[in-house]
């Protein structure tokens, strides 16, 4: 008899050791499949997810029992005029001179603060010293908060993530996200109404200042944005900083390039996003039935979109599992609802904050390769990436040699 093979568990401890080699089984083989105890269709090919982010008949109702119970009611979860006036709200903070010149000073001092810490010692985790702290301090000094309260956001955020990734339904896991949630708010809505009556020159006076065509954040729509920032914002960043120096000190000929051309950050960090990205899934629930490869989709059932599957799927991409950072494609549209990766979603959900995750890369690279020299990882070999639903080195022991001093 021939063995039937069955689809890769994406529970599995196999899978968590070695996405990719389970995403190939499933573009080939399993394009569309229902993972039973997930109550979920897992879709892996390029084409399907793109269509899934970008087709109308797919909404982000699924949102509604995912991300409300820990957020609150978010911009994720809105479609049509409300969507496109809460997004009005909230993007002109993340883009163009308002993001460079209001909170650029913001962000580099955050990231000189952190690199001070360790440049001259030689080693580093990087994971623990910088990239989980970097992003949580910038939004934690955006927002306009005490500097003070750095720890209990990281404390916060790492909660928060711990219920969105809770694919298995760890009960304990679930109740402390449910915590975090009635501790944040209890922290954060004084904090709104004080800056309605007192606004400042912070991104938190900004949202509650804030008018289209007379609407307005509630206080409630406010606090939520700010705990999808802490986690949206952070984990993206936290992961993508760790994944891009895990990607080039593995790949010494790019490092090479990179410190020689700082204008090849970026190439790496869209590389990254293809390659390896921060968020590996995220899901869709279509309003009607929708045809994609291997069947169709039931009206009001769950999609779970493999982006770390799309993005190396041959069909669309030449080496996907090369990493290349003079790979075509890697310009100013990967950070864009144009971009060819699917790492920030694409269309109307596209990421209101991909070009904060730029600035903040740019920023946080340049600042390590000007402090570290001759990089290279501890124990000689890069380290594994770990998590399902995010994924990346949760340590990055990297030695260096100290360029002596601040830049």
């Amino acid at each position: 008899m021939t063995a039937t093979l069955e689809p890769p568990d994406i529970l599995s401890a196999e899978f968590a050791r070695d996405p990719y080699s389970a995403y190939r089984v499933l573009r080939d083989e399993f394009p569309l499949h229902f993972h039973e105890a997930m109550n979920t269709y897992v879709v892996s090919r390029y084409d399907d997810v793109r269509r899934a982010f970008r087709d109308p008949a797919f909404t982000s109702e699924n949102y509604a029992w995912q991300l409300e119970p820990v957020h609150g009611r978010t911009i994720l979860q809105m479609e049509g005029r409300e969507h496109a006036t809460h997004r009005a709200l909230v993007a002109p903070a993340f883009r163009g001179r308002e993001l460079t010149e209001r909170f650029g000073p913001t962000i580099r001092r955050n990231s000189r603060e952190l690199v001070d810490a360790f440049r001259a010692a030689g080693h580093v985790d990087l994971v623990d010293a910088y990239a989980t702290r970097f992003p949580i301090n910038v939004i934690v000094d955006m927002l306009g908060l005490p500097r003070t309260d750095h720890d209990r956001f990281h404390a916060w955020y790492t909660s928060i993530m711990g219920f969105l990734g809770n694919l298995a339904g760890d009960e304990a896991v679930a109740a402390e996200g449910l915590r975090t949630k009635a501790e944040f708010e209890a922290y954060m809505i004084p904090r709104i109404r004080e800056r309605r009556a007192a606004p400042g020159d912070d991104l938190l006076s900004v949202l509650c200042a804030a008018e289209i065509d007379g609407e307005s954040m509630s206080d409630e729509e406010i606090k939520a944005f700010c705990s999808l920032l802490l986690t949206a914002g952070g984990e993206t960043t936290d992961k993508a900083i760790a994944s891009v120096m895990r990607n080039l000190v593995a790949h010494p000929d790019q490092m090479a390039a990179v410190r020689a051309d700082r204008a090849l950050i970026d190439a790496a960090f869209a590389e990254t996003l293809r390659f390896s990205p921060p968020v590996h899934m995220i899901m869709r629930q279509p309003a009607e039935d929708v045809e994609l490869s291997g069947g169709v989709v039931p009206a009001g059932a769950t999609v779970t979109c493999l982006i770390g599957a799309a993005n190396r799927d041959e069909r669309h991409v030449d080496r996907p599992d090369e990493f290349d950072v003079t790979r075509p494609g890697l310009g100013d549209a990967a950070f864009t609802a144009a971009a060819d990766h699917l790492a920030f979603c694409l269309g109307r959900h596209f990421c209101v904050g991909a070009l904060l995750s730029r600035f903040e890369l740019e920023v946080g690279i340049n600042d390590l390769l000007d402090a570290m020299a001759d990089i290279r990882f501890a124990d000689g070999t890069p380290p594994p990436e770990t998590g399902v639903f995010t994924r990346a080195p949760d340590r990055l022991l990297l030695d260096f040699t100290p360029t002596g001093g601040t830049p």
